[in-house]
């Protein structure tokens, strides 16, 4: 098949990976909630669902055009595998986890990080060594370029990533430095299994590093794939000295197949409750909907100590009704 990007397709008859059906669209392989993805090629990453559509011939041979409406690792892993022929085909374990690395924060094999970390900065205007021209134009423009000059590079990259060493290599040290002090007991998991829930520890003095999720960079004082690597648990309370952060791991948003997982609740609801507690208006939280939907205090922190906002949270969580249903269709 042929990549075609999102915003030029038209009336092109065309297999989505990743994002949004489009009025021609005549196959969605995508984990996006309430996708029309048929269930015998259901999986919990796009590109796993990728590699079942191959398997069973459920692509259209008539049906060249491949395309997604945002970029990032699962969706490039997707379009590569329908794109590059027996070279991703061979490939495709190594793409799957590179899926897995960019959207779950998780990995089989390091190097699959590392190349995810790379994408993310060719992603980074600031930091991308690809042609300027890419981040002309609007987001769609964007992404269409983006995957134009990715795809060619891809699998060269999880090949050798040392190649691509000085974007990831950066990011790849707090990384380790962050599984060290997990490693270590510096910062300490301590989960309660039937609310779903991790509460990590970090000590104050960790400083900050660079840390991608997704394609997007910021950065965190414990690396969030450090995280997920250290527990399954969905909701994770990460605290910091006076800063406190409960968030939603990105699986409860999608259509997750291999296990069951408790369903999002609304975080908005607590924090009332954490600002009275306070004495004053300074909790937020994102709407469950969000990619990673978090609870978390202003810049001045919480005047609150962890054991409280610990119980508070808890009892939030036994009694807080289902907030988002991925298999809703949209």
């Amino acid at each position: 098949m042929r990549f075609h990007p999102y915003h030029l397709l038209g009336d092109t008859p065309n297999v989505v990976v990743d994002g949004s059906a489009t009025p021609s669209t005549v196959l969605t392989l995508s984990h996006w909630p309430g996708s029309p993805t048929p269930e015998g090629l259901q999986d919990d990453l796009s590109a796993q669902i990728v590699v079942r559509a191959v398997e069973q011939d459920a692509v259209p041979p008539a049906v060249d055009a491949v395309t997604n409406n945002h970029f990032d690792q699962d969706g490039l892993a997707g379009v590569a595998l329908l794109t590059l022929g027996d070279e991703a085909w061979r490939r495709r374990g190594q793409l799957v986890d590179l899926a897995r690395a960019g959207d779950f924060g998780t990995f089989a094999d390091r190097d699959s990080m590392r190349v995810a970390m790379a994408l993310a900065a060719f992603d980074d205007p600031d930091r991308s060594p690809l042609d300027r021209a890419v981040f002309a134009g609007g987001y769609e423009a964007q992404c269409g370029a983006l995957y134009e000059a990715t795809l060619p590079r891809v699998l060269a990259m999880l090949d050798d990533p040392g190649t691509v060493r000085q974007w990831w290599e950066d990011e790849d040290a707090h990384l380790d430095a962050s599984m060290h002090a997990m490693a270590s007991g510096a910062a300490t998991v301590d989960e309660v299994p039937e609310l779903d829930l991790a509460v990590v520890a970090v000590p104050e003095a960790t400083a900050t590093g660079l840390a991608s999720r997704f394609t997007i960079t910021g950065a965190a004082a414990l690396h969030p794939v450090a995280v997920n690597m250290a527990t399954e648990r969905m909701r994770v309370l990460v605290s910091q000295g006076n800063r406190h952060r409960l968030e939603l791991r990105y699986e409860t948003w999608v259509m997750y197949r291999s296990r069951p997982l408790m369903p999002r609740p609304d975080l908005r609801l607590l924090a009332p409750r954490l600002d009275d507690l306070e004495g004053r208006a300074c909790w937020h939280a994102d709407a469950p909907g969000a990619l990673t939907p978090a609870l978390e205090a202003d810049e001045a922190g919480s005047t609150l100590p962890l054991p409280r906002i610990r119980a508070e949270v808890e009892a939030f969580l036994r009694t807080a009704a289902p907030a988002w249903d991925p298999w809703s269709p949209r």
